[in-house]
């Protein structure tokens, strides 16, 4: 999907909305007292935002809805896979890092990525909130938006839950792994 245009064709469209209307209706403990037909509406209305749920969704994100901000009716979307999205693994923290790497250079960056893709990294508020919704990355790994005094001293952060719990660990930002991935959210 992805393309200078960063718009869908109506036949995208049309599939991409279908399946998020099902998997909004399967997981329904995700966003209790939210309606599909006000987010379809918002989704219409905004064919960016939709390109980007798109590109969520064919990189192995499963995107849904998992919040909605009342005051300015703004609907949070994020990266519900049970695992880190598979076509987002292996890739190290940010273009600092990538640069950083003088051979077994991957193909990309995390924070390159998501950009590209119109979404952000979660912060690890927003990782553990999503941890409360259900148990994600159990046999892989997400990074998450790193403090800049971290990442100034060449680290960054990750999670994953394991043993019922959600850790956050630090690793050098530029390394990369066949399990770490990231996830994203989007506001629509």
């Amino acid at each position: 999907m992805a393309s200078d245009k960063k718009e869908l064709s109506p036949e995208q469209r049309e599939r991409l909305l279908g399946v998020l209307k099902v998997r909004f209706e399967k997981n329904m403990n995700r966003h209790r007292d939210l309606g599909w037909d006000a987010i379809c509406a918002k989704l219409e209305a905004s064919p960016a935002k939709l390109w980007s749920l798109g590109e969520m969704e064919e990189t192995g994100g499963e995107p849904d809805v998992i919040g909605h901000n009342r005051e300015n009716d703004e609907y949070v979307f994020c990266d519900c896979s049970a695992e880190s999205p598979k076509s987002r693994r292996s890739l190290c923290y940010d273009r600092g890092a990538l640069e950083e790497r003088k051979e077994f250079k991957p193909e990309n960056s995390a924070v390159d990525m998501a950009v590209s893709m119109g979404i952000e990294l979660l912060t690890e508020e927003q990782y553990r909130e999503l941890q409360q919704l259900g148990s994600f990355d159990t046999k892989t790994s997400s990074w998450v938006q790193t403090p800049a005094d971290v990442r100034e001293l060449g680290g960054a952060l990750f999670a994953d839950r394991r043993y019922g719990r959600v850790f956050i660990y630090h690793n050098g930002a530029s390394s990369y792994y066949a399990a770490r991935g990231f996830r994203g959210l989007l506001r629509v």
